[in-house]
This record gives C-alpha cells, structure tokens and sequence, in this order.
C-alpha cells in the first residue's frame, strides 16, 4: 500500500515499520511545509500522522480506508525537525477500528495526539472493494 501512497512518498514520509496493528513512519518538516508562523502547517502533521495510522489499520492485510480522524496540537514543529509517527490499534470490532497515533520531535517532545477510526472495505466475489464502482 504505501509503496502506491505518491501523497505520503512525496513528502519525504518514510515508513520505519508496520505490523500487526501497528506503525511507524518518520517526516523531515522541510522548508516549503511551514506557515506564516515560521511553524509546521498542521495540514502536514496531520498528513504524517494519518499515514502511519493507514500503514497500522491495513498491515492487517484487508483494505482498510478512514472513516475519520481528529487530531490535537500539542507543541509546533519548525523547519528541519524531524518527526516520528507511532501508530497504535486500540480495538477492531466488525469491520470497524480505533487507532491512536502519536507524533514526536527528534528531541522526544510530543508535537501531536490523533485519533483515527477506521473501515475495512468489504470485497465482493469479482474482486472489486464494495465502494467500487463496475468497471466498464
């Protein structure tokens, strides 16, 4: 899967590890990936920290897509830090999950706390996630 996430790749996110439920994934915050504030815009922390929440639900190995997330900003990040992403399943019930992630600073500082819950995509018998569309 993340070997097709051009997103994430593009970015310079790196995937450190992924099983069982769990992963992590690392992000340079570069130069272009700050705000008038000279801090980390959170659109990208929040990107890092669904990556490694996607790696963690679908290292399961079924499609499995966001049915949400929701994130907190603890401290900022600035040009040059780099950030670690550890993605951690909580529960899985039905097709359904909740994944906590945790995003860190080189120096170890907590820079953000997410939460995502998850859907795994039912398949049907042609091979075709149910959200599919028929192709033809």
């Amino acid at each position: 899967m993340f070997d097709a996430d051009l997103a994430s790749r593009g970015l310079g996110i790196e995937l450190v590890e992924a099983a069982d439920g769990a992963a992590v994934a690392r992000m340079r915050v570069a130069a272009d990936m700050v705000n008038g504030h000279a801090i980390a815009h959170g659109g990208f922390v929040f990107l890092l920290a669904d990556t490694a929440f996607a790696l963690a639900c679908n290292s399961w190995g079924p499609v499995t897509v966001a049915a949400g997330g929701e994130i907190t900003f603890v401290r900022p990040a600035r040009a040059g830090d780099l950030l670690t992403a550890r993605a951690t399943e909580r529960t899985r019930y039905g097709r359904s999950g909740i994944y906590d992630v945790t995003v860190t600073r080189d120096d170890g500082e907590v820079i953000a706390e997410f939460r995502g819950r998850s859907r795994t995509l039912a398949t049907r018998p042609e091979g075709r996630a149910d959200s599919s569309p028929p192709a033809g």
